[in-house]
């Protein structure tokens, strides 16, 4: 294992607040909403998206969901969060994938 540290994304938090907010969510509200784990509490949203903690992938995957996005726009800093959310209709990449490989067969 080497000593560096892992290169984080800078607006991981930002993101995360942003679509919370956009959902109209108290951070327990969304905690709920999640249907996380009991130890992730309103605190831990808010480590959040402080930046003092990083989510494990469970976790961005379900606020993806929640959101209708797909967790590359969340990862990817290059990417802006939606204004207006959850995004109607969902974001389904595998279901778009599998009607691409159906119309090239």
């Amino acid at each position: 294992m080497g000593t560096r540290r892992r290169k984080r994304q800078k607006r991981l938090g930002a993101k995360l607040r942003q679509i919370r907010d956009a959902l109209g969510l108290s951070q327990a509200q969304l905690a709920r909403q999640l249907r996380l784990p009991e130890e992730f509490k309103r605190g831990m949203i808010s480590n959040f998206e402080n930046d003092d903690r990083e989510p494990p992938l469970f976790v961005l995957l379900a606020y993806a969901r929640e959101a209708g996005i797909c967790l590359e726009v969340i990862v990817d800093d290059a990417i802006n969060v939606p204004s207006k959310l959850p995004v109607t209709p969902p974001h389904n990449p595998l279901e778009r994938q599998i009607k691409t490989i159906k119309t090239k067969a």
